[in-house]
């Protein structure tokens, strides 16, 4: 103990004061010394039960996941990445889609017009499809949608099969369009078009197939499938049902090729109808265009289970 002023005997022995504090000091010291030694001996023996013997600890930040920008910052462990059925609900799964009409219709109307027998009459090999008033041809709107709808069934793990891959082209016809979908043996197809009603009309409706022999097999499947699209038309676009023709946004049809001569379940989605100028307002739009294909992925998804 060092002498200070007012302490007793302070000035006295200046020797024996600096002594005691040198020895205080140094025992000061050798505490602070064990303490970190103590937590060092600590740290890495944690470390130790998870790290080979010489090699430094892991980061706690995680390597980066493709697409999500500074993941690693977190320092958090990141999910898997998802896989099987759970990452690609179609997988496995065939789906034919066959966008109505085609561009370059209009450029041969010989090869369009000659005939073709649909299962059950003649009917021409295909048609250049309607406009709206404003000249917006019902192929772009059916091709559109087709492109939109493929890039949702992909991303979900689908093999898509198109009657048609561009919009420049020539047929080809209804008859072939329907071979086309039963030869790859899609597990649902669905046929999108666009209506050419009275100015007056508005709506979209399902047709469904009719049994005529070569689609009797897929009459009930393709039935329910028809409900699964006009379920999703209501609840994902503005689209109401058809208040001019059908019942209720259905109508069965025994009069068209891709209907008559499917061994697939399928159905013909009306979208709109592109006479009536409300509809036509719509129907243009890339929005209502994209909501269409994500409504028929919604209503395939909801058919395949």
């Amino acid at each position: 103990m060092t002498d200070r002023p007012g302490w007793p005997g302070a000035g006295r022995n200046p020797g024996r004061v600096l002594a005691v504090i040198a020895m205080g000091l140094a025992a000061v010291a050798l505490a602070v010394s064990a303490c970190s030694g103590a937590g060092t001996a600590a740290a890495g023996a944690a470390s130790g039960a998870s790290q080979p013997s010489g090699q430094p600890a892991s980061p706690l930040a995680t390597p980066d996941i493709p697409g999500v920008p500074g993941q690693a910052s977190h320092g958090t462990s990141p999910a898997s990445p998802a896989t099987g059925p759970a990452a690609a609900p179609l997988a496995g799964k065939i789906i034919g889609i066959d966008p109505g009409h085609n561009g370059g219709n209009f450029t041969d109307p010989g090869a369009i017009a000659r005939l073709i027998w649909n299962g059950t009459a003649w009917e021409t090999c295909d048609t250049t499809g309607t406009t709206t008033d404003g000249g917006y041809p019902e192929a772009q709107f059916t091709f559109n949608v087709a492109r939109y709808l493929r890039a949702d069934l992909r991303r979900d793990g689908a093999r898509v099969v198109m009657t048609r891959t561009s919009n420049n082209g020539v047929g080809p016809c209804v008859d072939r369009r329907a071979q086309i979908i039963n030869d790859a043996h899609a597990n649902v197809a669905v046929d999108i078009h666009a209506d050419g009603g009275p100015a007056s009309g508005r709506g979209f409706t399902v047709l469904e197939p009719v049994a005529d022999g070569p689609n009797d097999a897929v009459i009930t499947t393709s039935q329910r499938f028809g409900g699964d699209v006009r379920q999703a038309m209501l609840a994902g676009t503005a689209m109401p049902v058809s208040d001019y023709t059908g019942v209720d946004g259905i109508m069965p049809r025994d009069d068209l090729a891709g209907l008559n001569l499917t061994t697939v379940p399928k159905v013909l989605v009306e979208c709109g109808n592109m006479r009536n100028a409300t509809d036509a307002g719509l129907l243009v739009t890339a929005r209502f265009q994209q909501q269409v294909a994500s409504a028929l992925a919604a209503a395939i998804a909801r058919f395949l289970g």
